[in-house]
Formats: C-alpha cells, sequence, structure tokens
C-alpha cells in the first residue's frame, strides 16, 4: 500500500477525537510528530512516495467528512517555543492557548486577543487568526505580529521568510494555495503589565461566553461562514429564521446562528446539509451568498 519509512506510524485512525467538532471518519495512515525535524521526515516522505498527506493541529476550523482522509495525516505536536527579549519563537504545533498563559507570566502582550479559540501556531498562520480589538470597532490578525517563520518549501528546500509571505487576508493566506509547511513562526510582542493582559483575557472570554456556544458544551469547529463586511453573516441566519434548525445531531446554534454545534453523534453530512441549507435560504430570502470560511476535508 506505501512504502514510508516513517516511526510510529498506524493505518485506519478515527479522526473525530482528534477534532473540535468531534465529529471525522478514518485517516488510511496516521503520524504524530513532536518536533520540525520529525514534521519534515514525515512530509518529505510522503512527498517522495507521492502520498497524499494532510497536516491537523488543533483540529479546529475544519470538518472532516465522514469518509475520512485518504492518505497520510500528520499530527502536528511540535511544541517548543523560546522568548528572547519582547520576541517569541513557537514551533509550528504549538497550542496558543499554552502560549498566551506563557506570554502572560513573561508579560509581553499580543496573542491575548485569541484567548480561547482552539489553534496552533501554524493553524493560526493558515487561517490568519483573528479576533474583535479591545474596542470592539477593528478585526486584530495574528499576521500583524507576526515577525518571520521558518518554511519547508514544495521542493523540500527551506526558507526564512517574512510576513508578507504570506499574503494574509481574511480567513486566508498563501497556505491555502502553495504546499508550504510551517516549521516554525516568531513574533514581535509589547512588553505590558500581567493585569493589562489578563484584564484584556477577561474581557474577551467574557463577550464570547456571552455570544458564543462554548466548545465544552456544544463541540463546534467555530464560525461556518466568512462575515460580510458590516452585516455579519450569523446575523443573516438569524433574519432567515434558521437558528436551532436541527439535520440529523447537527443543529444551528440557538445562541449564535453562525455556528453549527455537533449535539452528539452529528455526521459530517448533517453539518454539510445545514450548510447548504443555510446558503439556499439566506440567498433565496435576503439575496446574499454566504461563502463557508471552515476547511472541509475528506471523502464523504
Amino acid at each position: 500500500m506505501h512504502a514510508l519509512d516513517i516511526p510510529s506510524l498506524k493505518t485506519n485512525v478515527q479522526l473525530a477525537p482528534y477534532t473540535t467538532y468531534g465529529i471525522g471518519g478514518p485517516a488510511d495512515l496516521f503520524v504524530s510528530v513532536t518536533s520540525p525535524k520529525e514534521l519534515v521526515h514525515a512530509v518529505v516522505e510522503a512527498r517522495k512516495w507521492k502520498v497524499p498527506y494532510f497536516i491537523l493541529g488543533c483540529g479546529a476550523n475544519i470538518l472532516i467528512q465522514d469518509g475520512g482522509i485518504r492518505g497520510l495525516v500528520i499530527h502536528n505536536k511540535a511544541d517548543g517555543f523560546k522568548f528572547e527579549g519582547s520576541i517569541l519563537t513557537a514551533e509550528s504545533g504549538v497550542v496558543v492557548a499554552d502560549l498566551i498563559i506563557a506570554c502572560l507570566n513573561a508579560e509581553l502582550s499580543g496573542l491575548e486577543h485569541f484567548v480561547g479559540i482552539p489553534s496552533t501556531i501554524g493553524g493560526a498562520l493558515w487561517q490568519n487568526l483573528h479576533f474583535l480589538s479591545p474596542d470592539r470597532t477593528r478585526t486584530v490578525y495574528v499576521g500583524e505580529i507576526l515577525k518571520s517563520a521558518e518554511i519547508l518549501n514544495e521542493d523540500n528546500s527551506f526558507a526564512t521568510v517574512d510576513k508578507n509571505f504570506f499574503h494574509f487576508g481574511y480567513d486566508d493566506s498563501i497556505l491555502h494555495h502553495k504546499s508550504v509547511v510551517v516549521l516554525e513562526a516568531s513574533f514581535q510582542l509589547t512588553p505590558s503589565s500581567k493585569h493589562e493582559i489578563q484584564m484584556q483575557m477577561d474581557a474577551n472570554m467574557e463577550w464570547r461566553n456571552a455570544k458564543q456556544p462554548q466548545l465544552a458544551d456544544f463541540p463546534s469547529c467555530g464560525s461556518v461562514f466568512k462575515k460580510i463586511e458590516g452585516i455579519g453573516a450569523g446575523r443573516l441566519i438569524d433574519q432567515a429564521g434558521l437558528k436551532g434548525t436541527t439535520i440529523g445531531n447537527a443543529q444551528i446554534s440557538p445562541k449564535h446562528a453562525n455556528y453549527i454545534v455537533n449535539l452528539g453523534g452529528a455526521t459530517a453530512q448533517d453539518v454539510i446539509d445545514l450548510i447548504k441549507l443555510v446558503q439556499l435560504e439566506v440567498n433565496r430570502q435576503l439575496g446574499f451568498e454566504l461563502e463557508p470560511e471552515i476547511t472541509i476535508v475528506g471523502e464523504k
């Protein structure tokens, strides 16, 4: 079936437990890597033998289909990081939540805006992680504080790139369009007091808890649709009267209409059917075309 020389390679691994949605079929091949070196080795082996590969971080912001993923899934758990002055350098598998606590203790500001969002550093750059600014008047992006990154190119060469390389957009980056792998990234942080950083974290979490269904109670992949500037996808879905709509065990959250939650045992098809229903009804009733911001991967 394959000739991959990768230690600890597993076959037929169910992916649902590796996602925030709790949804997803099996991976043909699966490996967890704990360092950039192991990540590079797995990617290079897959490329060498022309085995399709998918790099999985926290499993947030994605929907893995019920048929699972053909080829190799690389679970990136490379989680080393260090501070040099006000610069933080982190491997791409580090969980952002862990870095936020480390930054709080180091009294360095920049990442606390993203508290409560499940993501690794690799995922954060993939999606240009974002949240509302402290005054809620604009969007703050992780790309704003990125200084540089170490990457593995499509030809297996290494490069150090700056933030311009990523062509960051809203829920978009070069990583959507080229098979480039981020190994580690450096961020320019700003000295601040523990008190100030903690206050911002608390304010963000309070805002989230008031407006969004929480993962511990309602598994989801976060916002499903890209916002339409000045309107908001959730508001449109609400106006179309779709809050609380259920297909199978997937439901449009009664708390926030841009969240589709797993009530327990939902299939990817349940979620996809709800996505199509929302697109159809919002377009029919209000004339807007909603575009998913989540990445749908795998086979039906």
